[in-house]
């Protein structure tokens, strides 16, 4: 377990280096020049003043010696500053992901909620048209755009029934349309996967010797199929952080809300390219670490994959099993 648990964190840092690499190479080696973006079109700068300005933020440096000193910059935990504003960028996400964070972890909580409840009802239903209606959900959930639903619910629940605010943080039920509108892409990718995951467990030995026993239908499909059908799920929850994380960037831009997508949206428009490489960085990182601590909850919660200490292979070869 100890040499599982290194090679997972070992992972997880190449992860965030290689993010930290791509994005570097992406966002520094483009055409366009981030300086003249700051003065603005209209500027009345001199050649000489815009030549000293890339000598102050060192843009001026060879690709290679950009990369090496960030890199080492990144190491001592320093993101830089940004080119606009010239404050931390830890400080500025700092600021932004607070609210960012409060409505991907609701929107996650939500979504697993009803995707597990979903896959459950489907499983328990005996009547074939209901249960091919409740299975067709989750692929019409999946097929609809973000924007679109959160558009979809701002019309019928702000402007025309006026339950909930439109736009900003502060009001009362503000979070309640972004985290559905996060939470129904993640409740239908969860409901789909659990769904077969379920529906495979229920054909195992285990779970007839449990209905010889006269344990109930309900019982059996929670306490035997769902405890073995949940660790392909878990994984797929662990992938859905950084995709809930991505999608709050149009959450945030079509309810108006502060958050890191503003940040980003500001940061992009306006080529400050440390505030985006730093948002690069916090996106692989929160990636990375979830999925380090899926990967350390499968042995607890089955501790037959654990063998030898290859506790991943066990995890490929359980999940090829579900599939």
């Amino acid at each position: 377990m100890p040499r599982y648990l290194l090679w997972r964190v070992g992972q997880a840092l190449f992860v965030i280096w290689a993010a930290f690499t791509v994005s570097f190479a992406v966002l520094y080696t483009l055409p366009s020049d981030p300086v003249e973006v700051m003065a603005g079109p209209n500027s009345e700068l001199t050649p000489d003043q815009l030549d000293a300005m890339r000598h102050e933020l060192g843009l001026d440096r060879p690709v290679l010696a950009q990369y090496f000193t960030q890199l080492g910059h990144l190491l001592r935990g320093d993101l830089g500053q940004s080119i606009q504003s010239r404050e931390h960028v830890s400080d500025l996400i700092g600021q932004a992901l607070p609210p960012t964070a409060a409505i991907t972890a609701a929107g996650l909580g939500v979504g697993v909620l009803l995707g597990t409840a979903l896959a459950l009802a489907t499983s328990l239903v005996r009547l074939r048209w209901l249960r091919g209606l409740l299975d067709s959900l989750p692929a019409l959930a999946v097929s609809l755009p973000t924007y679109w639903v959160g558009l979809l619910l701002l019309q019928q629940f702000s402007f025309q029934w006026h339950l909930f605010p439109a736009i900003g943080n502060d009001a009362p039920g503000a979070m309640v349309l972004p985290t559905i509108t996060l939470a129904l892409p993640a409740a239908a990718v969860i409901a789909q996967l659990l769904g077969r995951s379920l529906e495979a467990a229920l054909r195992e030995g285990y779970v007839d010797t449990a209905r010889a026993k006269g344990v109930g239908r309900v019982a059996v499909h929670v306490r035997h199929g769902l405890r073995n059908a949940v660790l392909p799920a878990l994984t797929m929850v662990g992938l859905l952080v950084g995709g809930m994380l991505s999608g709050s960037v149009v959450v945030e831009t079509v309810f108006s809300r502060d958050g890191l997508g503003r940040l980003t949206t500001t940061a992009v428009s306006q080529q400050d390219l440390p505030v985006v490489q730093g948002l690069v960085l916090l996106g692989a990182t929160v990636f990375a670490t979830v999925n380090l601590l899926v990967d350390l909850l499968y042995p607890v919660l089955d501790p037959r994959i654990v063998r030898d200490g290859a506790v991943g292979r066990g995890r490929g070869r359980r999940q090829a099993g579900h599939a």
